[in-house]
């Protein structure tokens, strides 16, 4: 059977871990975080506490890479942990929710922008979003290497946008803009609302395990994967917070929570008319992390496929470009179907991580299975363990329940899909028997 082509470099990985997170999300839910906590300290807090999350998961996700660096990534994780059962249903919601969910949003957060600039229909930005999952797709399979190409200039013209941002309203904004007292904390503090704030914040951090899903295709993959995921999470951390202080300084509280184009509008307050170059920068960042979303979790397709439990077309590696051409193609043509059915961008994310957080917390617990077991053991050690990887999972726990009681809706259609997968297992595990 032909295998991956191991072209990733460590600097591939980390702008992959890198532009995974940092895609449309701090350009976008910034108004729901402030409607939820309209105090700019907890705005901040809240921030940190989802950078707390990304770096505690990333160094647990970083031992876990190294001990089973296989394509896949959490898939392998989940499946090596609980059984072939759990690993399928973590494909299976990722192909269905997690990823396909994701891609669609961000391709309708790029038509969005770029009609700031280009005026255009609902049906015309939908046709736009096709088309740029159709120009990603051919991306990715036409060479995973121009894939890390793709993930390097996109991720790097993001962080030169979110620099300026960074720059101008830290230099050229004010404190006086919110009033950062404590008095604020005292009067706006909820735990049920900071919950419901962690939900944008999570979307915004969501992404840093990506890199573990190429670890088929890395370069010395027990070093490289961890390393990418640490530095990865660490640099979107410290950008986000200074990104939120930034609008702080450019824009009260009470207009934020009205902004959904809070990175323009902020901008706009200091240079009239400049909102047409944020917008691009935005639109360039949500087709980037669209792009990669589009390279990673098809690996995790291949695997299941070649693990006999997923469809057996999906294992196949095109003999040209060595890359899994039908996972990607599939992906693609389910993000296109939500596109044109599905709802809207606050409504997807909310359906998205919820279901995919559910796999990240089983994933967290797996590495206390690995230990116990003394299973494969890893050339990256976890640090802070046993904490780091109980702060994650304490906190993923607290997301996902209030996200469940909070946001039964969304939730409840992504635990309906995790229900239809059970009976297409069984169906998968018969035939191969």
């Amino acid at each position: 059977m032909p295998e991956l082509k191991k072209d990733l470099t460590l600097y591939g990985l980390t702008m992959v871990a890198i532009g995974s997170c940092i895609g449309s999300g701090i350009f976008l839910t910034p108004a729901q975080i402030a409607e939820q906590l309209p105090s700019p300290i907890l705005i901040l807090l809240v921030w940190a506490i989802g950078g707390l999350m990304a770096i505690s998961g990333a160094l647990t996700f970083a031992e876990l890479g190294a001990r089973y660096p296989q394509a896949g990534g959490i898939y392998a994780f989940l499946r090596e942990a609980y059984g072939d059962v759990v690993g399928f249903m973590y494909g299976w919601a990722t192909f269905l929710v997690v990823n396909t969910g994701a891609i669609a949003a961000l391709s309708l957060a790029f038509a969005s922008y770029l009609a700031f600039i280009i005026p255009m229909d609902e049906t015309l930005k939908k046709i736009v979003a096709i088309a740029a999952i159709i120009s990603v797709t051919l991306f990715n399979i036409y060479s995973v290497k121009m894939g890390e190409l793709f993930s390097n200039v996109f991720t790097g013209l993001k962080l030169i946008g979110i620099a300026a941002i960074i720059l101008i309203g830290l230099f050229l904004g004010s404190a006086d803009t919110n009033d950062f007292s404590m008095s604020t904390v005292e009067s706006d503090f909820s735990v049920t609302a900071i919950g419901l704030a962690l939900i944008g914040v999570i979307f915004s951090y969501g992404g840093f395990q990506h890199a573990s899903f190429l670890a088929g295709e890395a370069k010395n993959a027990r070093r490289n994967i961890p390393r990418s995921m640490v530095i990865g999470s660490s640099v979107v951390c410290i950008v986000y917070l200074l990104t939120n202080l930034a609008y702080l300084y450019l824009l009260p509280v009470a207009e934020l929570t009205q902004s959904e184009d809070v990175a323009a509008r902020a901008i706009t307050s200091v240079y009239p008319g400049a909102g047409v170059f944020i917008a691009l920068i935005i639109a360039i960042s949500c087709l980037g992390t669209a792009g990669i979303y589009t390279l990673t979790s098809p690996r995790i397709y291949f695997a299941m496929a070649s693990d006999r439990i997923f469809f057996a077309q999906l294992a196949k590696i095109h003999p040209t470009y060595k890359t899994p051409v039908n996972a990607i193609v599939s992906q693609s043509v389910w993000a296109i179907v939500l596109v044109l059915f599905w709802g809207t961008f606050a409504d997807l994310i909310v359906y998205v991580l919820f279901t995919d957080w559910i796999f990240l917390t089983m994933a967290a617990i797996s590495i206390f299975i690995f230990r116990f077991n003394k299973q494969e053991e890893s050339s990256y050690k976890a640090f802070g363990y046993p904490l780091t990887p109980i702060v994650f999972i304490g906190l993923s726990l607290f997301l996902v329940i209030n996200t469940l009681i909070e946001k039964p809706e969304q939730a409840g259609a992504g635990l309906l899909f995790l229900v239809i997968g059970l009976p297409v297992y069984i169906f998968f595990k018969r035939r191969t028997s």
